[in-house]
This record gives C-alpha cells, structure tokens and sequence, in this order.
C-alpha cells in the first residue's frame, strides 16, 4: 500500500513529517477478542514488549491468539512524527514502524516464548520489507521496556541467526532498541484488531521455516 519504486530509505529527523500534539482519532476502549482495555495503565504483574514484523494485521492476531496475552494494540513507533495517520506512516516520512503492543502476564507466558513467535512469525532478514510488503514501515524490530527484556531479546536474535546461518539465510535486520524515548502512538480503530473484524483480510505474516531456539541459549551453543 502506498508504495512507489524508489528504494526505501529512512527519514532524518528534519525531513520527517512534523505530525500533531494530539491524535485526530479517538482508540477504542477495549480488545474486541479478548475484552481487555487497549490502553494503560494496565494490572501490576503485567508486562509490556512491542514488536514490528511487518503488517501489524497479522502481526497482532499472532499474538493473541497467545495464552497469557492480556491485551494487543497496534500502532505506530520509532520514528519521528507524533500521533501519525496511517496514510503519513505508509508515506515513508515519519520513520515507523508498524508496531504491535503486547500486554502479557510472565506467570503464564514467558518473554522468551513471545521472542519465539516473533522470530518465527516473520523473515527478519529483508531489511525494509515483509514478503511483498516493501517499505521502512516494514522493517523487524523489537522495542524493549527492561534491560532484562533488552538482554533476552540480544540472546534469542544471536541464538536464532545461528540457526538461520546453518539453514543458508542472510543476517537479521531487527532492530533492537528501548522503548524508552520511543513513543507508541495507537492507530486508527479500524486497524485494531483488524483480523478479528475481517476474518478474510490480508495478513502478509511468513516466516522462514526455521524454528527458532526457545530461550537465551548463547549463540556458540554451550
């Protein structure tokens, strides 16, 4: 969507779109599959981790379909422009990307396992794309709300490219950056939980095949 046929590249910081103070849309109050509140705060004992692994369409039914999720909220993170459109965003001018927000509870899920389905869920090899989906938005990252969460996520990238080496794939691409200083800005409504809605939409979700290894295993394999 949106596309042209330059080769994508980021914006700076200057050539980004500005943006606005507050958003032009209002998000909806609760997930329409799991009834949960989208937005914080949330319950103590819950964690945050956001991911991008392409269109979040599919990107967030991965994840809750997942027990231990609490709630999932796409939107729009690491880049430049305040509360972005999803129209600015597919522009290439605010330097996001296409983010999911997974709200989970540690005593049913584990992070590692979240990092499993993530690594798993898409190709983190292509740079700026998904599949036939081509653009900056596009791009692997996960944006780390602990250094525990930041340590883990260093651990299972290494552990998975040695894997992906060994199966004849190029080197990952995923950022891995704090959420810190990172606003989240929430989409539209009608992206959220869009599948849910739209059980026959396009979900540009693939992986590569290769199964990932659960945990922090170092990357040499002791």
């Amino acid at each position: 969507m949106f596309l042209n046929h330059r080769t994508p590249v980021l914006p700076t910081p200057e050539q980004a779109l500005r943006g606005r103070p507050v958003p032009e849309f209002t998000v909806p109050s609760r997930h329409t599959v799991l009834g949960n509140p989208l937005v914080g705060p949330y319950p103590d004992g819950l964690e945050v981790v956001d991911f991008a692994l392409g269109c979040f369409w599919g990107a967030e039914r991965k994840f809750w379909q997942t027990e231990g999720v609490w709630t999932t909220l796409v939107g729009y993170q690491g880049g430049y422009t305040e509360n972005p459109s999803y129209e600015e965003a597919c522009s290439g001018l605010t330097g996001h990307t296409e983010a999911v927000r997974v709200v989970f509870d540690p005593a049913v899920v584990s992070y590692e396992e979240l990092l499993k389905l993530f690594w798993e869920s898409h190709n983190p090899t292509q740079g700026f794309r998904q599949g036939n989906d081509v653009g900056t938005q596009y791009r692997s990252a996960i944006y780390t709300h602990s250094p525990a969460q930041a340590a883990a996520a260093d651990a299972s990238r290494a552990a998975y490219q040695k894997v992906l080496t060994a199966s004849g794939h190029q080197e990952i691409t995923t950022e891995i950056l704090p959420a810190e200083g990172r606003p989240f800005w929430p989409a539209e409504a009608y992206h959220q939980q869009y599948l849910d809605k739209n059980p026959g939409g396009y979900c540009g979700i693939g992986g590569t095949g290769v199964s990932c290894p659960i945990g922090v295993a170092p990357a040499d394999g002791r």
